[in-house]
């Protein structure tokens, strides 16, 4: 409130951006993957100091010339060499300690890849390493807590839209979709109830093809029907899983 005889303090606009102290915007990648029934963390030693050597999630400074949307993807490539993954932005991260470097805030972002497709390339030509989710190492900063987050995020996602088809081979069976979200959940699932209600949501199609690498009778494979998704998603469907 200003008194009768007090003027508002104004600044030309030019003057506001050069005297105002400077931070720096990051972004830090949370990538998901599901292999051998479990679901896993990709992360990477630490680089630069403070906290060189230390396990943390891949990430970067956004340049001025990018958007942020962009500065993930690039993350991402540059350290991974994928593109084109499911990615979703998560939160800001802005404690004032939080990177004992420089004031820095961080908008985190969690993508969701089929590790089948680069496990190999990952730990021999990035220096990467899978972690299950249940067992993982102690994270530098915040990360933790980022992780924390987006698996929050994921688990309410998945409830709702099929975003775990991200996570499994192009062709799968009902028991692995049905691994997949009880790695997700943490928690088992009826198979006959589980199955009851994928199959209702009409976003499946069933291949001639079977897998027998459980049993000898085999179970028949299934792809994701993206545009059947779509398309009911207009008419307003529910996809709840469960």
């Amino acid at each position: 409130m200003h008194t009768k005889n007090s003027q508002p303090e104004v600044f030309e606009s030019t003057d506001l951006y050069q005297i105002r102290e400077k931070m720096y915007v990051a972004t830090d990648c949370i990538i998901f993957g599901f292999h051998e029934g479990k679901l896993k963390l990709l992360v990477f030693e630490r680089q630069v100091e403070p906290l060189k050597g230390s396990w943390s999630l891949v990430g970067s400074f956004v340049r001025l010339d990018e958007d942020l949307e962009l500065a993930g993807q690039r993350v991402l490539k540059e350290a991974t060499g994928l593109n084109e993954v499911f990615m979703q932005q998560l939160k800001t991260y802005g404690k004032q300690d939080r990177d004992p470097g420089y004031r820095c805030i961080s908008v985190a972002q969690y993508a969701l890849i089929r590790v089948e497709d680069y496990i190999d390339k990952l730990e021999k030509h990035y220096g990467a390493r899978w972690f299950e989710i249940d067992d993982l190492p102690e994270l530098v900063l915040d990360h933790d807590q980022m992780v924390q987050d987006a698996l929050e995020q994921l688990r309410h996602n998945a409830r709702h839209r099929p975003i775990g088809f991200e996570l499994l081979p192009e062709k799968f069976t009902i028991p692995q979709l049905q691994n997949l979200y009880e790695a997700i959940y943490q928690k088992p699932l009826d198979a006959r109830n589980f199955r009851k209600k994928v199959l209702s949501l009409n976003v499946l199609e069933k291949l001639e093809e079977k897998d027998k690498s459980g049993s000898k009778r085999g179970a028949f494979l299934h792809k994701f029907n993206k545009e059947n998704y779509l398309q009911l998603l207009k008419a307003g469907y529910n996809f709840e899983i469960f």
